[in-house]
């Protein structure tokens, strides 16, 4: 398929607008307390009696943060007490015991992640527990087979860190990099060297590690064409297998530390843009290839070629070559995609260790997807993956009449069709080029929840 990319500034300007970003469909805020432990067990229990099985995803969330860094609206719990990890990690022991009991022991793990927060602010030995409770109730890969990533922060890198991750099984990495500027660094309270970073990613490579993603943002504080620039230069220069370049959406009401940061130092707009349209064009001129939702890859990665198969798939990681997995989400915070249900587990430690002092799983809510809801999101989880869709595969697997059932949709995308943004016919949608940073756009329109409540709150599309 066709995988190049075109910055029109005439339309992102017209289009740019707030939207979910669509790792879910529906998204977290249809989630309801109406959903809880009982209703997710019985969802595992129906998948349990599938032909065949379906593999099973693993995430694990590690909340802890050495420092605070301005920007992060992540789940996370920032202190200098590293004990603070001791109690938290009994807790997600309990959990995998609770988890695995429920799933059939012959189910194997295909895809593992820990996400944070910062994973390795846990020490070696605890990391090395960790994974063997997993493999102790969950039936995970012997070989290499399996993709197992974990969330780097270099600066919380030993001398012999890289390769102890390798040995317990991981061979995939991300890790965040943002801006090497050390003014931009001093205002969102993240102090990086270009050295921790780079060796880094040379450690991963030499211990065999077969995908390291690099994450930056755009929209900080004091960031300029040039200095942005160079981190570019820099990054693309040490030759990432992806790239993650996502914009800072500035909602100091809704996370606390933003607050931290002063608005009037922030880049405009405009001088955003400016910065994103450099960006693409070195990586584009580097090679790499616009995956969709702020991601790059180089061509022979695995989600390129993923999305060149037509398997690309995404969930609440992000783009994933997994798309026959139930995720099994493990830690305060985290999401389950177990058969046709989304759920999520507490957000408070004390609810978490006083629901497992109980013996219950910590859900606390989550949603049973109807009929249209899984149209909906097959929908807009091929146009968000592939930036294309046939109408007659769709109505094959869910018994429609496309044109009929999406009438006032299709009616919606025609505008968008006279913009440039894509090319509708009878018998299909193809994004083009210039629509494909608009992607959420184009998906916001199938989105039913959100044609029905408006006053949602999202970050902007770019």
């Amino acid at each position: 398929m066709d995988q190049s990319l075109v910055f029109d500034i005439d339309l992102i300007r017209r289009y740019d607008k707030s939207g979910p970003r669509y790792t879910s469909y529906p998204t977290a805020v249809q989630f309801h307390q109406g959903f809880g432990e009982k209703e997710y067990r019985a969802c595992v229990e129906a998948t349990n009696r599938e032909t065949p099985l379906r593999p099973i995803s693993l995430y694990f969330h590690i909340p802890f943060c050495d420092t605070l860094c301005f920007y992060c609206a992540c789940n996370k719990i920032a202190t200098k007490n590293r004990a603070h990890a001791v109690p938290y990690l009994e807790n997600v022991h309990r959990e995998i015991a609770l988890q695995g009991a429920l799933f059939d022991g012959s189910r194997v793990v295909d895809q593992l992640h820990w996400g944070g927060g910062t994973p390795t602010f846990i020490d070696h030995q605890q990391m090395a527990d960790l994974m063997a409770q997993t493999r102790a109730h969950f039936r995970l890969h012997d070989d290499d087979t399996g993709e197992y990533s974990i969330e780097i922060d270099p600066r919380e890198v030993q001398s012999d860190t890289i390769r102890f991750l390798r040995e317990l099984g991981f061979n995939r990495m991300s890790m965040g990099v943002q801006d090497f500027d050390e003014r931009v660094q001093k205002a969102v309270n993240r102090i990086q060297s270009e050295e921790q970073t780079f060796s880094v990613l040379e450690q991963a490579r030499e211990e065999g590690f077969k995908s390291v993603s690099v994450d930056l943002i755009y929209g900080l504080p004091f960031q300029g064409m040039g200095s942005f620039s160079r981190t570019v230069d820099k990054v693309i220069a040490a030759g990432p297998d992806r790239l993650s370049v996502f914009n800072y959406a500035h909602l100091p009401e809704l996370f606390k530390p933003q607050r931290r940061i002063n608005e009037a130092d922030l880049p405009s707009a405009a001088e955003k843009l400016d910065i994103l349209q450099m960006t693409i064009e070195k990586l584009n001129n580097a090679g790499y290839v616009y995956i969709g939702m702020d991601h790059f890859a180089r061509p022979e990665d695995e989600l390129a070629v993923a999305q060149r198969e037509g398997s690309l798939y995404r969930n609440f990681q992000g783009y994933s070559t997994h798309a026959d997995c139930d995720l099994i989400g493990l830690g305060v915070t985290s999401i389950s995609m177990v058969g046709n249900s989304y759920s999520q587990n507490v957000k408070q430690l004390e609810d978490y260790q006083r629901l497992l002092d109980q013996g219950k799983l910590p859900v606390y809510r989550g949603i049973q997807l109807n009929d249209d809801d899984l149209l909906r999101c097959e929908v807009i989880t091929q146009l968000i993956c592939q930036f294309e869709l046939n109408f007659a595969t769709v109505e094959k697997r869910y018994g429609i009449d496309f044109g009929a059932y999406f009438a006032s949709e299709l009616e919606e995308l025609g505008a968008m069709q006279a913009d440039g943004l894509l090319q509708l016919d009878a018998a299909s949608i193809r994004v083009n080029p210039a629509g494909r940073l608009l992607i959420r756009n184009i998906c916001m329109v199938f989105d039913r929840y959100l044609r029905e409540k408006s006053e949602q709150r999202f970050s902007k599309v770019i």
